[in-house]
């Protein structure tokens, strides 16, 4: 089966509707993304899963104009929609991207790739003190299929792999903790002052047919630190933050 990176975007996002196709450097956000993606070494294949909203009928025909394939699922139960468009393409292992990241490193996606083989993980992701908006994680079919079965919180299917990062005596987990002290840099895309951040990192940064890597975006910000005022201050991991609040009001319920 091919390695698979499923992307995981909508456009009802309620802190910056519309995020994934906000335009940078003249382009969709989500085209960035997939264009990064292609730099990757051991890709064979990537997928757009959208919801059945329709609103989200615009990824759907952004993904048919750049001849990606796309998977339409759950809105609310992310971890289903995942595991609905794995199933479908017979994606193992899975590489799990969000679609709110559009500075993601390939050659990152590539190091969490060869540390999850080499250590014969069931999952494995980045770690440690890292910029937010490089995010990846990798796992297995099986792993999945599990989780799909066996989550219940809100914050398990909403976000498809707490599950698994919450039970390392059931699944072998791997970390790729690459960096320190970096985790006070925010370069996802969740808030109307990422987009104004990203844009000028893209201003500067971006030439057509080649990418920028996060070394270049350090740099960047070394030499013009008072870019990243424009969105300091910004929570991070705001939304699953909400969804373990969830969590606390489901268990409630459940023990009424």
């Amino acid at each position: 089966m091919p390695i698979v990176a499923i992307i995981q975007a909508r456009l009802g996002s309620t802190r910056l509707p519309g995020k994934v196709l906000k335009p940078i450097a003249g382009k969709p956000v989500l085209w960035h993304l997939l264009d990064r993606l292609k730099y990757c070494k051991n890709l064979e294949q990537v997928i757009v899963a959208t919801t059945t909203q329709k609103r989200d009928g615009a990824i759907e025909q952004f993904c048919s104009e750049n001849s990606v394939f796309c998977y339409r699922g759950s809105e609310q139960d992310v971890l289903d929609r995942y595991y609905q468009a794995a199933k479908k393409f017979r994606a193992d292992p899975i590489v799990r991207i969000t679609g709110d990241c559009p500075v993601i490193d390939p050659t990152i996606v590539d190091e969490v790739m060869e540390r999850y083989f080499d250590g014969g993980y069931d999952f494995c992701g980045l770690a440690g003190e890292f910029p937010n908006g490089l995010d990846c994680t990798m796992f297995s079919f099986a792993v999945l299929e599990d989780t799909w079965k066996n989550a219940e919180l809100p914050s398990e299917r909403e976000h498809v792999c707490p599950y698994m990062e919450k039970h390392p005596e059931i699944y072998k987990n791997g970390r790729h903790e690459k960096f320190q002290g970096l985790s006070h840099h925010r370069w996802t895309l969740d808030e109307e002052a990422d987009l104004l951040f990203l844009q000028q990192v893209f201003h500067r940064l971006y030439k057509p047919g080649s990418i920028f890597l996060t070394q270049d975006i350090l740099n960047l910000l070394e030499n013009e630190p008072r870019l990243m005022e424009i969105n300091r201050g910004l929570v991070r991991d705001e939304g699953y933050m909400k969804s373990l609040k969830e969590d606390e009001e489901y268990l409630r319920n459940k023990q009424k």
